[in-house]
């Protein structure tokens, strides 16, 4: 298949990208410099989102495309500048995306945006899943709603559209996992906040998979939850991490404290919610890591 990934040199898009080239796929990064991008067999640089850049000239025929793109939501404190620059990332590619894909006279095969499990927002209680159609209320469920809204754009043109709901990616170089594992190393890792917010995590690998299972499978569209199945609250998610790396879990960060560094940002780790992958499930999808030592152990005791 033909392929295209905006947003194809992070995190995800890394991996992703690696993962489809092995499995003989042809692969177009869209990015905003191709000029300092060296091709590689099987993969081509598309410039876009710069003034005079037309990449439906290299896309024609593209059967399926990838939307990764957009801000990250941990960089940095969440000041009204930096909130409108996480929204407005995110809207301005995916309103490119559908410009692109009207353009085409054979349309994707199928759209895959990417979206977050943000969309429900928080609750200790509650468990979530794909049938919840209302987003909540905080900042991070209003840009989801508004991204997803956006994408839903390309649907009306007849393509199948994906929105993957990431939660929690585990990853040994990128993501929030070292920045969870450092506290650790230095023998102060413990409970943060109350300990009992849901963590719904979801290996890096299940991630790439999982996006290449919904390409794969034409009944799968709509919302779809791509985190593990089984979350945990927090306090046990570090006593495990704790255990994995062979470090004690008993130093507590209050929220107090998280609140006063990172300010709004800090929900990202005192607020949490439960999610549950069953369209995944119901679909077939088989998880490689369906339980946290075993994605851990993985991850961080491998060479």
């Amino acid at each position: 298949m033909k392929i295209a990934i905006a947003g194809g040199t992070g995190l995800v898009g890394s991996a992703l990208t690696d993962y489809l080239v092995d499995k003989g796929h042809h692969i177009y990064i869209l990015t905003r410099n191709s000029s300092n991008k060296k091709e590689k067999p099987q993969i081509m640089y598309v410039e876009w989102l710069q003034t005079g850049s037309v990449p439906e000239n290299s896309l024609e025929g593209i059967d399926a495309i990838i939307n990764l793109a957009g801000e990250s939501i941990n960089s940095s404190r969440w000041t009204k500048q930096q909130k409108r620059k996480i929204i407005e990332s995110r809207l301005s590619a995916t309103k490119e995306m559908h410009r692109i894909v009207n353009t085409m006279q054979k349309k994707p095969e199928v759209f895959v945006n990417a979206s977050a499990i943000g969309y429900y927002g928080t609750s200790l209680n509650e468990t979530f899943t794909e049938k919840k159609t209302t987003p909540g209320s905080d900042f991070l469920a209003s840009t989801v709603f508004s991204w997803e809204k956006e994408a839903e754009q390309i649907k009306e043109l007849g393509v199948r559209t994906v929105f993957t709901r990431f939660g929690i990616v585990l990853d040994k170089n990128e993501g929030a996992l070292p920045k969870m594992v450092l506290p650790y190393k230095m023998f102060v890792g413990g409970k943060i906040g109350s300990g009992d917010q849901w963590m719904s995590w979801v290996h890096i690998k299940d991630v790439v998979c999982a996006i290449a299972f919904c390409i794969d499978n034409k009944e799968i569209e709509g919302p779809v939850n791509v985190t593990a199945p089984t979350p945990l609250p927090m306090k046990d998610f570090g006593k495990i991490l704790g255990s994995v790396i062979s470090r004690p879990h008993w130093f507590p960060t209050p929220g107090f404290a998280l609140k006063l560094a990172l300010g709004e940002m800090s929900e990202l780790v005192l607020k949490g919610q439960k999610v549950l992958p069953v369209k995944l499930e119901e679909s077939g999808y088989n998880f490689f890591y369906n339980q946290l030592e075993d994605a851990l152990s993985n991850i961080l005791q491998s060479k």
